[in-house]
C-alpha cells in the first residue's frame, strides 16, 4: 500500500500515530512490542512527532524493544549515529528499560574497528531474543528510510553485501556512501517483519521511490528487495510520490 500525505510535517505525525497504534497492538496481544527503528531526517522526525503526541503515555515504555536495521560504524555518541539520533529525538526522554534497547555496536567498542566481529555480536543479541528456530526475534514494525539511490539500511545497490541469504546481520565494507564501514541486517533479517514501514519525504528521493515501484529489481534498487510478512506500506510525501504508479495509491490525506 502506497499513502500519500500533504507535507513532511503531516506525513512524520500520521507516521507517529500509526506507531503508538502498533506497538499497544503489539503490547496488547503479546505483552510485549518490537519495533526496529530507522535513521536520517525522516526516521527522527517521526520520533520527535510522537515524542511530542498526548498518545505517548498510552505506551508501557518499558515493555517495548528497540532494534535498528543498521548503523554507521562510528564512535558511540557521533553525530551520524542512528542511535545518537533516535535518542536525541525521543528515547532518552522515555522510560525505556535499558536492557531493551538494542543498539549496534560502536566503532570505540569492544570490537575496535572490526566491523565484521561487531556484526556478529549483533546477530548473537538477534537471535538471543528471537522465537526458537528463528534468528531474529518477531519485529512488529520495521521501519525503512530510502535513499536516492534506492538503498535501504545499510544495502546499496550492486553492492555484495546484497548477496547475503545466511548471515542475519553483516559489516558493510565499501559503503558507497560515508563512512565506508557499516553495520547491516540482511534481506532475511528485515524481511522478517510483520509490517515493514518505508518513510520517504522530498523530491530527491521521488526517482528511487518510481523506480523500487515499477519492477526494479533489489541488486538495481535494494528498496524493492524488503516486504513485511503481514503487511509493506510506504508512507511519503507528495513530493517524493511523484513518479509513483497512479494504480498503487490507496489513500492522500492531507
Amino acid at each position: 500500500m502506497v499513502v500519500v500525505h500533504h507535507d513532511k510535517r503531516v506525513l512524520a505525525d500520521a507516521a507517529a500515530a500509526r506507531l503508538v497504534t502498533a506497538i499497544l497492538d503489539a503490547q496488547s496481544s503479546r505483552g510485549e512490542a518490537d519495533i526496529v527503528l530507522t535513521g536520517g531526517s525522516m526516521g527522527s522526525a517521526v520520533l520527535v512527532s510522537l515524542g511530542l503526541s498526548a498518545a505517548k503515555d498510552a505506551i508501557d515504555w518499558r515493555r517495548l524493544n528497540i532494534w535498528w536495521g543498521d548503523e554507521r560504524f562510528l564512535p558511540a555518541g557521533d553525530p551520524e549515529r542512528n542511535e545518537t539520533q533516535s535518542r536525541l529525538a525521543l528515547l532518552d526522554s522515555v522510560p525505556l528499560d535499558p536492557a531493551r534497547v538494542h543498539a549496534m555496536p560502536a566503532a570505540d567498542g569492544p570490537y575496535g574497528l572490526d566491523v565484521d566481529k561487531a556484526a556478529a555480536h549483533y546477530a548473537e543479541e538477534l537471535a538471543a531474543a528471537a522465537p526458537r528456530g528463528h534468528d531474529v526475534p518477531e519485529f512488529d514494525v520495521l521501519m525503512l528510510g530510502v535513499g536516492p539511490d534506492a538503498h535501504v539500511a545499510s544495502l546499496f545497490p550492486e553492492h555484495p553485501a546484497l548477496h547475503e541469504r545466511e548471515a542475519s546481520v553483516l559489516g558493510v565494507h565499501g559503503a558507497p556512501k560515508p563512512p565506508p564501514l557499516r553495520v547491516s541486517m540482511t534481506f532475511p533479517s528485515l524481511c522478517a517483519a510483520r509490517d515493514v514501514w518505508f518513510l520517504v519525504s522530498g523530491a530527491a528521493k521521488a526517482g528511487a521511490v518510481g523506480l523500487a515501484l515499477s519492477g526494479a529489481g533489489e541488486m538495481q534498487a535494494p528498496a524493492a528487495g524488503v516486504s513485511g510478512i503481514r503487511s509493506t506500506t510506504w508512507l511519503m510525501d507528495q513530493d517524493a510520490a511523484t513518479y509513483v504508479p497512479k494504480p498503487l495509491i490507496r489513500l492522500a490525506s492531507r
